[in-house]
């Protein structure tokens, strides 16, 4: 049976308390917040016990689950690994390269496993295409939110577009070759909405618009490629595929298109989608990664990779609106 300790319980935490609750081979010891208010109410609604010092729950704990704000990620990661405790950290996975950097030399040097809570990983509508062979050429991101005080002490990149950020590199076999970006803060003292083009070595390109200003919520990729576009709709969880007809889409819907290579039939797939709760598969994984001893699907090394096209792209930014 694996002991949790859940540090942070704001309005993710409390997501991430009432799924351990349910998660099988896992006991949620307690957890910890400094906020009387908000740790009373959990206390009494999820009869969790509250511990008053980080470091006494890190030591009654097999592995830790960070959802507090960013600035103390770093130093509670640092603690639990020092003492040799398995960390789910959430995104960003610190506040600064440099502390990201140590978190992934320290998990190097050490025997635990940690792993960084990029939930759209296990979006229902991303794992219905995930099993497909994906090699995407060009990449269209759109990712809307309505303004929300909560999260707002880091920039949209960080915040938002840091989701599409890792899911792109995880698709793509290749390394940044150029990074292109522009954004204005409106509403905080951050970049609140962004646009970004990110190109690869190997032809790839990435447009990417994020903003927590919007009229509307959107979250959606296309992914383009040689023979299929993909479309992952992540808000509503819904997934397509429109590409050349092959013999296994016996069932697909399907139309002839006069090309100048003549007539070709196109098939539009509606792959299953799963009904999964995102956040629980996600802690799951990390459970079963420790239990197994398997490399956790987004690890400390993808959590860094992530971070550091988000704070190019926020030099990017910075730089142009210096020029301007």
């Amino acid at each position: 049976m694996l002991k949790i300790g859940v540090f942070g319980v704001g309005h993710l935490g409390k997501f991430h308390l009432n799924n351990w609750k349910e998660i099988n081979n896992a006991e949620l010891v307690g957890f910890y917040d400094p906020n009387d208010v908000a740790a009373q109410e959990v206390s009494e609604k999820y009869q969790v016990p509250r511990f008053l010092d980080a470091e006494r729950l890190i030591d009654a704990v097999d592995a830790v689950d960070i959802i507090a704000p960013t600035t103390y990620h770093f130093e509670l990661a640092k603690m639990a690994i020092r003492k040799g405790r398995h960390v789910f950290v959430e995104k960003p996975m610190a506040n600064t390269m440099q502390e990201a950097q140590e978190l992934v030399n320290l998990v190097r040097e050490s025997k635990i496993k940690l792993q960084v809570g990029h939930v759209e990983r296990f979006n229902p509508a991303f794992l219905a295409v995930r099993q497909l062979e994906l090699n995407p050429m060009f990449i269209e991101v759109h990712r809307l939110a309505q303004f929300n005080v909560r999260g707002t002490e880091v920039s949209v990149i960080l915040d938002l577009m840091i989701h599409d950020i890792d899911i792109i590199l995880s698709l793509v076999k290749s390394e940044v070759k150029q990074i292109s970006a522009s954004g204005v803060a409106v509403m905080t003292d951050t970049p609140d909405i962004a646009n970004v083009r990110i190109e690869f070595n190997n032809g790839c390109v990435a447009n990417l618009t994020s903003s927590r200003i919007s009229m509307k919520k959107m979250r959606k990729m296309r992914l383009f490629q040689k023979d299929a576009y993909i479309g992952i709709d992540f808000l509503n969880k819904k997934s397509e595929v429109i590409k050349l007809k092959s013999p296994q889409d016996i069932d697909a819907f399907s139309f002839d298109l006069d090309t100048v290579h003549g007539k070709k039939t196109i098939a539009v797939v509606n792959p299953q989608v799963p009904e999964v709760n995102a956040i629980k598969r996600e802690l799951e994984s990390f459970r079963d990664a420790i239990l197994l001893n398997t490399p956790t699907v987004v690890s400390e090394v993808d959590g860094y990779r992530a971070m550091d096209v988000a704070h190019q792209i926020l030099q990017k930014i910075k730089n142009n609106n210096i020029i301007v």
